[in-house]
């Protein structure tokens, strides 16, 4: 699956600490593997982020994503936010 990072997550990325953007750039490549890994413990979202979903970094760091049909490339996901548990406010 191929995963493309909107601008709003490219720049929360940048001020993660470094040892959460190791993280989550191991978990990004498990995610690209299999978006539904146990390991990352993917869940959908309510309310105003209906539709969209996350899943976990750490106990504390999220990833917030959609992933778009695509019949020529097949799947593809859309990083939009990372953070703690405040990107749900």
């Amino acid at each position: 699956m191929e995963v493309f990072f909107s601008p709003l997550y490219l720049r929360q990325y940048k001020k993660t600490p470094s040892d959460i953007r190791e993280i989550a750039k191991k978990k990004t490549k498990i995610f690209a593997q299999n978006p539904f890994d146990p390991r990352l413990r993917v869940h959908k979202l309510t309310g105003k982020m209906e539709g969209l979903s996350a899943f976990s970094v750490t106990y504390s760091y999220r990833i917030i994503f959609d992933i778009i049909e695509d019949s020529e490339e097949g799947k593809i996901a859309r990083f939009f936010q990372i953070g703690t548990h405040d990107i749900y406010e």
